[in-house]
Order: structure tokens, then sequence, then C-alpha cells
């Protein structure tokens, strides 16, 4: 059965030809909240020709991770278009194509890991990274941002019917990087994506994460985390299309954010199909504000083309420490910073528990230990949550 061609304001037609993607002004509703003066030009004509990025891979066994031709048949198998012409511009720059290759019916408990680690952001880099679960699998895929660089990319994730897959992108750039990145999921029937985003790093970090389904049954989790320091903007935009029927999401971003200039911006949309009957999604944003001079925007949506469902709903909230927290902790004798630190690790854990790499919970608790120092002292009093259901 095709599926009916919906219009979103939030997610406009794709396409692979340039021409048809305008400079952004910053007047879009796509491009209202990024700084497109801090972009370097990727977003109008600036080059792309450079090649930046020094990668390590720790591949689990059975598990192939290489660097393919650009015409690999790999390349599409997701469905991405690009949605805008950060994106239009790096698919036709990549000149090769990371692949993340997990046999149908592998499994494994251990993660591959692959790290990409910036050289150098004089010019800007455009890559491509594919991975690719086969049916009936289930693996664990980490990619670890770090150093500098000014990247676009395209990341393509493809999950074979009945399979599991966790993907975890953790963006821990240098302070003067850029990153551009449009990632597109393809899920199959009864399938599994879990996809854990963590941004800690960087100038100006934007994630633009797209979902669909190939088949009913499939279900998607999307679990992110940030942490904004002064002067940092980490934009992270989300959309779930749930165009079969009898599939599931569900959506949970936490972020912090501390220091003069620091910026934080979260966009999720669902779109439930009409032929998307007996579906379940929910979707949640929750910021946290410890210093004065902090902006968080929080745009939770839901365009919903049939009644025949099981739930949707969305929750957003932003604001400073929760006071009952707080008296219940000085209330036993623990100093008032002190008590400040373990609400921040206590919001930010129930998530850092459900990423499932050992390794990488206990770096992220320390993280967040390291973030925190940043501002010792600079931490503001608590007040209500701004919070919209």
């Amino acid at each position: 059965m095709p599926v009916e061609k919906v219009l979103s304001h939030l997610h406009p037609d794709g396409s692979f030809d340039l021409a048809d993607h305008a400079v952004p002004t910053g007047r879009e509703e796509v491009w209202r909240f990024t700084p497109l003066k801090r972009l370097r030009g990727i977003h109008d004509d600036a080059s792309l020709a450079g090649h930046c990025l020094d990668i390590e891979v720790n591949p689990a066994a059975g598990v192939t991770a290489e660097r393919v031709a650009a015409d690999h048949e790999s390349r599409g198998t997701s469905g991405l278009v690009p949605p805008d012409r950060v994106s239009a511009r790096a698919w036709a720059a990549a000149d090769s194509v990371f692949l993340v290759d997990v046999p149908r019916e592998h499994t494994g408990d251990e993660a591959t890991t692959v790290t990409l680690t910036g050289t150098g952001n004089e010019v800007a880099s455009a890559g491509h990274l594919v991975v690719r679960a086969g049916a009936f699998s289930r693996a664990t895929v980490v990619l670890r941002f770090q150093g500098t660089a000014t990247l676009v990319e395209n990341v393509e994730i493809v999950v074979g019917d009945g399979a599991e897959l966790t993907v975890v992108t953790v963006q821990d750039w240098a302070d003067d990087a850029v990153h551009h990145s449009t990632q597109h999921a393809r899920v199959g029937r009864d399938a599994t994506l879990r996809h854990i985003a963590v941004s800690i790093g960087g100038d100006v970090v934007r994630h633009d994460a797209t979902v669909e389904y190939s088949g009913p049954g499939g279900s998607v989790e999307m679990l992110g985390m940030y942490f904004a320091d002064e002067g940092q903007h980490i934009e992270h935009r989300l959309f779930v299309d749930h165009n079969q029927p009898h599939t599931r999401s569900n959506v949970v971003y936490k972020g912090a954010l501390q220091g003069e200039g620091a910026h934080a911006v979260w966009i999720g949309n669902v779109l439930i199909r009409k032929v998307a009957e007996g579906i379940e999604t929910y979707e949640e944003n929750r910021n946290l504000v410890l210093t004065d001079g902090c902006q968080a925007d929080s745009v939770p949506n839901l365009e919903i083309e049939t009644g025949e469902i099981v739930g949707a709903g969305h929750a957003s909230a932003t604001g400073r420490f929760d006071d009952n927290q707080l008296f219940y902790l000085r209330s036993r004798g623990i100093e008032e910073s002190e008590a400040r630190r373990l609400v921040v690790h206590g919001f930010f854990n129930d998530l850092i528990r459900k990423i499932g790499v050992p390794d990488l919970e206990e770096q992220l608790v320390l993280t967040v230990e390291t973030e925190l120092e940043k501002n010792v002292g600079r931490i503001t009093g608590a007040t209500a949550p701004e919070e919209t259901t």
C-alpha cells in the first residue's frame, strides 16, 4: 500500500539537487534557532574539500567497519533524502562511505566503536557513514567525535527485520568545532532501534535525526543528553514518521546549561499518518538551567492524521533546581553546593544508565562532574520549571 504524502512544516520535502535548497537566511522555520554566522559558510558555498578526520575502529567480533567507494550499494538504503542545503552539499561532496556492517543473525554483547578525531577546522570536511544491521541481528555501535573540525555529514541507519540495534553518537568536540549531522534511520518489521545522542562539546553542534518504518511492529527509542557551556550552541532536531501501523516510539532528551550565552535547542516532531493505526508514541524534553545568561528552546510537536491509536503525548520543561529536592538534602546536613551537585547527577543518571555500554556510562558520569566543576560557586538557585504537556 503506497504511503500518502503528508507535508510537515518542520520537515519539508527533501531533494538531492542543490538548486532545490536556497541558502538559509535564518527566517525559515527550520533555521530560526541556528546561528548561521557561526557555521563558517557550510550552509552557503564554503569549500567542503577538507580531509581533517582520523578514524580509529575497534570492531566487535563478526562486525566489519571499513571505508568503501562513494557509489557503494549501501548508500541510500535508509531512504535518506537531504532535507536541507547542508545535507545536500555533504551528499554531493563525500568521496567515500564509511560502512559499519552487522551480518544477518549476528549477536554479541561487545560494542563496535568508531572514533573520529578532527585534526583541523580551516577547511570543512564532508562525510557519509552507514550503519547496517542484518535481519535478526543484535549489535551496539558507538560513534565518537573529538578533536577540532568543521564537519558536515550524513549518517544512515538501516535496521533489518527483527533486528535489535543500538547506535550511540558522542559529540565530545573541542570548543572551536562545528558539526552539522543529518541522520536518517529505517526500521524494519518487528525491529528495534535505540538511538542515543550525547553532545557535550563544540562551538556549534546541530543534529537532525529522523526515523521511518519499513514494516509494522517496529520500535524506536531515542535518548539524548547534552551539556551546554558558555557560548556553546547545541541543537537537536528529531522527527519520527509513523508511516506503518502498530509501531512505537519513545523520545527522552535531557540537557543542562551553564555560562553566559549557553544555548540549547530541542525540536521534537512526531507525524502519525492515516495508515499508522495502533501506534504508540511519547516525546519528552527536560532542561536544567544552572546559571544566569542561558537560553533553552524546547518545541515538542504532534501531527496526527488518525485517531485510531493506542496513545500519543509529549512534555517539555525548563527550570532551575527543584526546591523540594534541595530542601530534602539540606535537611540531612548536606552542604548546598554538594546538594546541587547531587541534584544534577540525579537529573542525568537515569538516562545515562539506559545507554547499556558500561564504560561509556562511567565516562559520562565523570563528564558531568567535570562540567559542574567549571562553574563552582556560580550555580543559581531554584525556581519552578516552565512546563508544557
